[in-house]
């Protein structure tokens, strides 16, 4: 299976299990737009007043998996988040959270709150 595959997959898997535990998906794959820094947000879900941006990274392994979030990332993830708020008025006042859901064949894990940021 190829990278794509495998990441589509995984962010399949990523929106059920957040379905699951009671989370409403908003967006999937929300490309920023190009020359804005960002990038694009995997999964945009919201569960009671909290937005929730969740990155989602598929490995062959967990360990692969959970060390595949760098800084950097954390950073384009937050600028990302930032622009979707100023075009998506209708979430003012909805507290923000950034959170990671790692796959590894079917094993799932959500980390809640995986960068901290003042968004």
């Amino acid at each position: 299976m190829n990278n794509k595959t495998t990441g589509s997959i995984g962010e399949f898997l990523a929106r059920s299990f957040l379905r699951l535990k009671g989370y409403r998906i908003v967006e999937k794959n929300y490309v920023t737009g190009r020359g804005v820094g960002c990038g694009e947000l995997d999964i945009v879900a919201c569960k009671r007043h909290t937005l929730v941006f969740v990155e989602v990274k598929s490995r062959q392994n967990m360990t692969d998996a959970l060390s595949a979030i760098k800084n950097t990332q954390q950073k384009r993830i937050v600028r990302a988040a930032e622009v979707y708020l100023a075009r998506h008025k209708k979430w003012q006042g909805f507290d923000v959270r950034f959170d990671a859901i790692f796959v590894s064949g079917w094993r799932i894990r959500h980390i809640k709150n995986m960068c901290s940021a003042d968004v």
